[in-house]
């Protein structure tokens, strides 16, 4: 005697099931179309708008334009050539800010006397703009490449800096003691309680240096560079190469956006803890 299983899914039924691989990409479609929906819907309107002719392509080319005029420096070179320059600028004096602002944020943070003589020093250089300073940058260090990053360096810096100080200055003093009164020592203090409690707030001003840091990058290569996306951007403003012109400034919004997401990935990794890190 033979017993006979039933089994309520038969092999019909399992082909119209929905596959994982199916569910997680509209679940991914979903999740683009509700974060960039606007922007998609946007860029559709200009190119239909465009392609109708209800506004005028020799200002406001098609997206399709200048996707193709973006596709041609591509394939001629010439757009990696210019971001690698454009990178390597920008990259030398963030990191130049990171490793300067950052431990003296800390340190002035912490020592409430070092910030007292050093804050009205800080404060007159902060007031400086850097565009200003621009041509002394130029008569002391020449038109070469040191110019370009000290002047993104030097717009970079302070916004990092400050958001250290305030970091470290806003650290809960509840903490602190208690930490004390279970014999941590400064170092200890400093390394357990008050650089994880800074973190989230040295990651807003890292935010915000990387936002200015490429701001002082299209305008020192607006002024005096012959290479560069803010150069070609200007360059094809002269050439009147419209499509082009917004191709490179539409590089550079990518380039802001790409930034922008390391840090907040590298600032959820670290500030795990910490639920407010999570946007």
């Amino acid at each position: 005697m033979t017993l006979q299983t039933t089994n309520p899914l038969d092999l019909s039924t399992l082909r119209t099931l929905p596959r994982p691989s199916s569910r997680r990409m509209a679940a991914v479609v979903r999740a683009t179309l509700a974060r960039y929906g606007i922007i998609l819907a946007a860029l559709l309107l200009w190119e239909v708008t465009a392609r109708l002719g209800w506004i005028n392509t020799a200002v406001f080319p098609a997206p399709s334009t200048i996707v193709a005029a973006m596709g041609v420096a591509i394939d001629k070179g010439i757009v990696q050539r210019d971001l690698a320059i454009s990178l390597q600028r920008s990259g030398l004096a963030f990191g130049a800010a990171v490793l300067v602002s950052i431990p003296l944020g800390l340190v002035m943070g912490t020592l409430h006397r070092l910030e007292r003589v050093l804050d009205p020093v800080l404060q007159l250089f902060r007031q400086l703009s850097a565009l200003a300073l621009y041509p002394v940058f130029i008569l002391l260090l020449g038109l070469g490449e040191t110019s370009k990053v000290f002047v993104i360096f030097w717009g970079t810096a302070f916004p990092l800096l400050l958001a250290t100080i305030g970091g470290v200055k806003e650290v809960d003093h509840k903490l602190v003691e208690m930490a004390r009164s279970y014999g941590a020592n400064r170092v200890q203090i400093f390394r357990r309680v008050i650089l994880p409690a800074a973190l989230p707030q040295i990651f807003v001003g890292l935010r915000l240096s990387a936002t200015t840091a490429l701001l002082m990058l299209i305008a020192s290569e607006m002024i005096g560079a012959n290479s560069g996306v803010g150069f070609q951007v200007m360059n094809a403003q002269y050439n009147f190469q419209i499509g082009l012109m917004f191709g490179y400034i539409g590089l550079l919004a990518l380039l802001g956006l790409a930034a922008n997401g390391l840090i907040v990935a590298l600032q959820r990794h670290l500030c795990r803890w910490n639920t407010k890190a999570n946007y």
